[in-house]
This record gives C-alpha cells, structure tokens and sequence, in this order.
C-alpha cells in the first residue's frame, strides 16, 4: 500500500473533528472549545478561561482525541491508542495499524468514562469513522493493512459492512442535514474518488473522480444540496501540501472548482525538529453556507519540504528547511455562489493560519496560528476577523491544535 493510500489512515485523527452526529445537541454552551496538545485533550471557555486537561487516568494509553457529541451535548466520543507500534526499523505502513486502539464516551456532566465498541471486535484498530445516531457508529477497521468501514452498534455488536475489503480505504465520512446520506472519499484503486450513499451504504453515486486528481474529505452544505471536499494536484504536489476547493452535487450532476492555482493548505505542517506536527486541513461550512478556509500567498512555500525521493516510513518524510521557506496562509471566508473571498486574517510572511472553524451560534470562530519554527496556539476571532486573540499555546507551551467548538 503506497503513501497515497495511506493517507487516510493516518489522518484518522484530525478527521475525526469533522464527524459529527445529525441531532442539534443541547444543555452545553456555545462558547467552549476542545482541543488537542500533546497527545491531551482540552476544554477552554471562549475568552480564555478555564482551562482543563483531561486526565483519564486509563493504564497504556498514549494519546486521546476527541470525537462527534452524542444527542444530548453532554457526551462526547473519545479515540485513545496505545503506544504506537511503528518507529525505527517497523515502517509506518506495516506497523502503524497494529496499534491497539479503543472507543468511549465520556460524560462531560458526570465526569465518567465508559469503554464502547469493545464487543465482538474484528480488529485491534478501530477508528470513529461517523456517528449515524445515539446507537449506531460507523468505524473504519484495518485488518492486514486493509481499510474498511462497519457499521456497528454502539457496543461494538452487529457489525454490518458498509464498504467492502478490497475496494480501497474509505475516510473523510459526513453525514447530511436530515440524517438519510453520507459522503465519502474512497481511496481506490482508481484514485482517490467522492461519493454519496445511504446510511446503511447502499445507493452509492459517485460525485467526483479522476485518476489525475486526489479528492478529498467531504462535508454537506448546510441545505444539504452540496458537498464539499478538496482537490489536490498529487502528481506536481506529492507532499500534497495545497489543494483547490471544489463543491458537487450529491447525486453526481454537477461538479465544480471554487478556487485556483491549488490555493488552499491542504497537508499542514508545523513544528521544529525536536517537535513537529501536522494533519490534514479541511475547510468548514459557516451557518451561512460560506466556507471558512486557508488560503496561501502566491509564493508561499512551507518550511517542512516533503522528499519525494526517499521512502516514507513515519507518513511525515520531510526535512526542515526555514531558510527556504516563503510566504504564510491567511483565514479568509469564500462565498460559493459568487465566487468573493472575505479576508478574516491578515497575510504575514512566515505565520501560517489555519483550521478555521465557525461556533454553533456563528458569532466567533476559531483558529489555529503558527509562526515558521513553533508549533500552534490556538486563537478566537469574531466572525468578520475583529478582535483576534490568543487563547492557548496549550500542555506547556507544546502547541494547541485541531480545535473544535463544543455544540
């Protein structure tokens, strides 16, 4: 399985964020957010308050991240993994999936933790794919080095395939406004392609394919008549670090290409040597039906350059090279229907805006900020771009990432 393919599994973690159930939950504020730092996952109030490390306490887990909210707002779906089993000598794509994972839901109110989807397990790594409902959860389970989506019960029982073993690894999963479809990316042997199904995974239509172009991630309008997803030209970019945004009709009809010249940051990367990061960058739907992205300076050029000419063996294979680097990327909010672009950031040669994402009341939006060498923090602005502040640099100053507002 080659870099391309793995793509998906081991963005499992950033993608989880996007993944979220169709009930409008309720009883929690708008004005908080999680975030991951360190392998830890935070809860801070909008203004900087607050701050709170969990501290699960569960023996021979090394990282947690947090998932989709189940109906009632107060429980939400956590991801934790062993240490991983690839590293020096145990290449990332043979090793990485042998890494035991486990699923719960923790209850923000009552302060517990229950393990979930531990019933009649098919593999050791499971990761949430798409909350359907309080009972239902699709996962995407690897079994020797193959990728593929079940639906489950929420204790892990009635396994039923959603996608079949074989027809590539499936991620980027979002479910429509009413609950009846989900979209998809499948990273086949074709390319990467996007896709609409039913909720139990029959009635597949393909939305956007071609074997010269890598689609990726999806997300429904808010009126449910679009999805959204990322093109990235994979061939000129194998780091991919750009990509364009592109919005299709579920049923196929209509495809179309919103931005040009691979504008947004697709791969993001940050960090220094001793600490680095990185994940894929989604856009985001705003109540509105606007779309909240990071859009790059004409000559922008990332520190971390991707080696094409070498194997990747830790899914990362990019050397430090500030000295090379040019340019940043800047929040910007993108009308689809008239093609005008809002600046909400500034452009700053060397600072590098991204992981834009709307609060539920579409007042504030956050992000994530990082200058040439550091990691993240994570910043809050209001919805126009007034006002921009620093919440967090997160864990000891280690970086604050994939943030997401609580429902």
């Amino acid at each position: 399985m080659n870099r391309r393919a793995f793509l998906t599994a081991a963005a499992a973690w950033p993608l989880l964020l996007t993944s979220s159930c169709r009930h409008r939950p309720r009883g929690t504020s708008a004005r908080r957010l999680c975030f991951t730092s360190d392998g830890r996952t935070a809860l801070i109030q909008a203004d900087g308050s607050g701050l709170r490390y969990f501290d699960f306490k569960v023996p021979n887990q090394a990282s947690w991240q947090p998932g989709p909210f189940l109906s009632d707002g107060r429980r939400v779906l956590f991801l934790s993994m062993e240490p991983r089993r690839d590293g020096p000598g145990r290449p990332f794509e043979e090793y990485y999936t042998q890494t035991p994972t486990h699923l719960w839901v923790y209850d923000l109110d009552h302060d517990t933790l229950t393990e979930v989807a531990h019933r009649e397990r098919l593999a050791v790594f499971y990761t949430p794919a798409l909350l359907l409902s309080d009972e239902r959860l699709l996962v995407q389970v690897v079994r020797h080095q193959v990728g593929q989506i079940f639906s489950i019960k929420l204790d892990g029982t009635d396994a039923r395939e959603f996608t079949h073993a074989g027809e590539g690894l499936p991620y980027g999963l979002s479910l429509s406004p009413d609950g009846q479809r989900v979209a998809f990316h499948l990273a086949s042997p074709r390319g990467y392609e996007i896709w609409t199904c039913n909720a139990d995974g029959s009635g597949r239509m393909r939305v956007a394919a071609d074997p010269e172009h890598l689609y990726f991630g999806t997300s429904w309008s808010p009126d449910g008549r679009w999805i959204l997803y990322q093109d990235c030209q994979f061939k000129t970019d194998p780091g991919h670090d750009w990509a364009d945004l592109c919005i299709g009709r579920p049923d196929g009809s209509e495809h179309r290409v919103l931005t040009r010249g691979q504008s947004h940051w697709f791969g993001a990367t940050y960090g220094h040597p001793t600490q680095r990061g990185g994940g894929s960058n989604l856009p985001q739907w705003t109540r509105a039906g606007d779309i909240l992205f990071a859009r790059r300076s004409p000559d922008a050029k990332v520190p971390w350059e991707f080696q094409a000419q070498r194997p990747d063996v830790d899914h990362f294979n990019r050397d430090y090279k500030p000295d090379l680097a040019r340019g940043g990327t800047q929040i910007c909010r993108l009308n689809p229907a008239s093609g005008a672009v809002t600046e909400l950031t500034p452009f700053e040669a060397g600072r590098w805006d991204c992981r834009a994402g709307e609060s539920s009341d579409g007042q504030e939006i956050a992000f994530c900020r990082a200058q040439t060498g550091e990691m993240p923090a994570l910043w809050v602005m209001q919805a126009d771009g007034r006002q921009p502040r620093l919440l967090t640099r997160g864990f000891n100053d280690r970086g604050a990432d994939q943030p997401r507002w609580l429902p």
